[in-house]
């Protein structure tokens, strides 16, 4: 069986940017299918699942890489950040990644001169 694995964001991304252009392009769904299933050695069922997805929602952006950023918290703050990722039905990076994003861009916006 081709690919006995998930593939993360990132490729799922890619791959369907890649049939959007074939889509784009008005190459038979088939076809699309064909030429998907050779790329990225995946089944003609599965890239034609990425047609499928193609079709209906277009592009999706491309995620950055992830990186492993060990910090140390206090236990009470960090169980206040598993607690919200629990009642968010989220991951600990999402929140993490939300909040560091926020505060980083309100603290550039606080330091801009006027």
């Amino acid at each position: 069986m081709a690919g006995d694995r998930r593939v993360d964001a990132i490729e799922y991304s890619l791959r369907i940017n890649a049939a959007v252009q074939l889509v784009e392009a008005e190459v038979p769904v088939a076809e699309a299918a064909r030429v998907l299933a050779g790329r990225f050695g995946v089944s003609q069922r599965q890239a034609r699942r990425y047609v499928d997805q193609a079709a209906s929602s277009g592009r999706v952006p491309v995620p950055e890489p992830s990186v492993v950023f060990t910090v140390k918290l206090p236990a009470a703050l960090a169980e206040r950040v598993r607690a919200h990722a629990h009642q968010s039905q989220t991951t600990i990076s999402a929140v993490v990644t939300h909040a560091l994003s926020e505060f980083l861009t309100r603290s550039r916006r606080e330091r801009r001169p006027r």
